[in-house]
């Protein structure tokens, strides 16, 4: 739940990666004087219709006059628009890319209502209120009264507006698309803060994302009492073991005791009073806000992206389904969260990409994107999706995602550990696990202090080799096989206890030595490498509905079916396709206690062993559902 901050705020959070964050090109003398020569900083605080006056930060080219204008390029966030003051500038470049920067816009940035140096009350996602009637509030109101001021009060302007920004940020550019301004043209959500319940940063299917949100509110979540520059945390832990730290500390509700949260986090605690899909978080989903968009929008999202995958490929696909016309690009590419923003991106882990895809995503997508949109400048005809295949290290372009040509498949799970492409035709045989809630089954290999964002590629033969893990394979491919968009879940089970959670993982397997051809995989660093391709967990209270949760009756038979975030990947021949299913993911994921409670009011007498069975016969076909090339 990194969410795009800043380095130095990153380091006052528990389990932060700098791996996690995009970094920006290095500071230089040469770029703070780039700056000075080239723009004019203005800091100003913009009323809203509400009287709540926001702080914004203008780098104004100097040349900018009735004869040379400039389009603007905003960013809204809540992670500080600094640096404040007139004299003192942002030394990286005055844009968010030095492409941009060289091209030249007006670049602003705000922070959001009720953050840093804004007056008002901070929401979290902040509901959109439908219509502009000139008074609701909500941030594409917001974003309104900010076009209209600038158009108004900066001189040197072309009269069009691009909004831009990764993650949180990214949220506040999907937010401005209903009932935006006239003159806002080009806006590119990267990273969007979508629906936080279903699959982005807080929950996945109503599982809570422990270790992330721990880390980031235990920052964000600071109070204020009233316009600052800086926030001070609630509390600094230094685990060496996180893992340990986690288990150690028992049950959820610990998190408020005296020397952490303490009752003093209101978004914590929003989080934990609202442990279904109920109207609070129905109200920050944007989704369904997302109709009649009138600019032209460049969704980007990341594969590799262990914050807000399911927000991207999400709102372009909410932008397709309810705004039938809209302009919307999706661009998918192989990278971290917000990766692409990075000077450099031609490797992660042990992949190797062979280009700088960070850098070709700027030059030949987001640079001509708004260049064209907000300056009329050159020409920006890229296909509806530019997806990077994570097997062959290749781009790909579509005229639709997921791929029109995609044939819907399922992987059957079938009895001695194999995974075919024909039903089970066996009668009862299903496999069991213990999940041991004392004992749960660490999300990554090893020993961390922070969370390891390699854990979306990690080789899965540590999971693979515990016993409360399931695994199934096929045999190896004879020929290569591509799998394009979302995945699906379909999962017959029943289990001792009256709760579970399950995690589905698909897994490219490489040959292992001595049947290994020679071209086995660009991105193997091993032979017999198990890379994760994708996963996602499920709360099993919610496998019929969100909103309403049941409980497992025990012994009795259960389907639990989702979807898991898209892929394009293709398996190489002689690999092997891997299925793994196992009921804990500890501690990306809190635990599931396995008895039917309200899991943040839990104490530690309810977290409960359960034997779990998993079936795949030939009236309970358990399978992994997808989209074949």
């Amino acid at each position: 739940m990194t969410r795009f901050l800043s380095a130095s705020a990153l380091l006052l959070a528990l389990g932060a990666s700098p791996a996690s964050f995009a970094q920006r090109a290095p500071v230089s003398a040469q770029d703070s004087a780039f700056v000075r020569q080239n723009y004019r900083k203005i800091d100003r605080e913009i009323p809203m219709r509400d009287g709540v006056k926001l702080y914004t930060v203008l780098y104004v080219p100097t040349d900018a006059s009735a004869q040379r204008q400039y389009p603007f390029l905003l960013e809204r966030t809540p992670y500080s628009a600094a640096p404040y003051g007139e004299s003192n500038y942002r030394k990286r470049g005055p844009g968010p890319s030095q492409e941009l920067s060289a091209e030249k816009y007006i670049f602003v940035y705000q922070d959001v209502r009720g953050r840093y140096k804004s007056e008002g009350q901070f929401e979290e996602m902040t509901p959109n209120v439908p219509g502009n009637n000139g008074k609701q509030i909500d941030e594409s109101a917001d974003t309104y009264d900010t076009i209209e001021w600038l158009l108004k009060n900066v001189a040197g302007n072309n009269g069009r507006v691009g909004l831009m920004g990764i993650s949180y940020p990214g949220f506040y550019a999907t937010a401005a698309l209903p009932d935006a301004h006239p003159a806002l043209k080009a806006v590119s959500p990267q990273a969007p803060v979508t629906d936080e319940f279903i699959g982005d940063d807080a929950n996945h299917k109503g599982a809570f994302y422990l270790l992330d949100n721990f880390s980031f509110m235990s920052y964000f979540d600071a109070p204020r009492q009233g316009p600052t520059e800086k926030y001070s945390p609630l509390f600094a832990a230094e685990p060496k073991d996180l893992y340990k730290f986690f288990l150690e500390l028992g049950p959820l509700k610990n998190a408020n005791g005296a020397p952490y949260f303490n009752n003093r986090a209101k978004i914590w605690n929003e989080y934990l009073a609202h442990p279904t899909y109920d109207a609070y978080w129905r109200a920050r989903n944007i989704r369904p806000a997302l109709k009649n968009v009138q600019p032209a929008v460049l969704v980007v999202g990341g594969w590799f992206d262990a914050e807000d995958l399911f927000g991207a490929l999400n709102t372009y696909k909410a932008i397709e389904k309810q705004s039938v016309g809209t302009n919307n690009r999706l661009v998918m590419g192989p990278w971290t969260h917000g990766a692409w923003a990075r000077q450099e991106w031609s490797k992660f882990g042990p992949l190797s990409f062979g280009q700088n895809t960070a850098k070709y995503f700027r030059d030949n997508l987001e640079t001509k994107f708004f260049n064209y949109y907000l300056k009329g400048k050159g020409d920006f005809k890229p296909a509806e999706a530019t997806v990077f295949n994570t097997g062959t290290n290749e781009w790909k372009s579509y005229d639709a995602w997921p791929p029109k040509a995609a044939k819907s498949q399922t992987f059957y799970m079938q009895a001695g550990g194999k995974l075919a492409l024909h039903k089970p035709t066996a009668a009862e045989s299903p496999n069991e696990y213990v999940s041991d809630p004392a004992n749960p089954v660490p999300y990554t290999n090893g020993v961390y202090a922070h969370r390891n964002n390699e854990y979306m590629i990690e080789d899965q033969r540590f999971a693979a080799a515990r016993s409360d893990v399931l695994t199934f394979q096929t045999e190896p491919l004879t020929e290569d096989l591509t799998l394009a968009g979302p995945l699906t879940a379909d999962l017959f089970v029943s289990t001792t206890g009256t709760d579970a959670d399950f995690i589905v993982k698909l897994i490219d397997v490489a040959p292992a030595e001595a049947s290994a051809p020679k071209a086995s995989s660009p991105n193997a660093p091993a032979t017999g490498y198990q890379r994760l391709v994708r996963a996602e967990p499920i709360r099993g209270k919610f496998r019929n509905s969100f909103e309403k949760p049941e409980p497992f009756t025990p012994g009795q038979v259960a389907e639990v079916k989702y979807e898991l975030p898209d892929v394009l990947h293709t398996f190489k021949k002689g690999h092997r396709v891997m299925v793994q299913v196992q009921s804990s993911w500890f501690p990306l994921v809190d635990r599931n206690p396995q008895t039917f409670v309200d899991i943040p009011k839990a104490d530690a007498k309810d977290f409960q062993k359960a034997t779990i069975w998993l079936y795949h016969d030939a009236t309970r076909p358990s399978g992994l559902g997808i989209g074949a090339l």
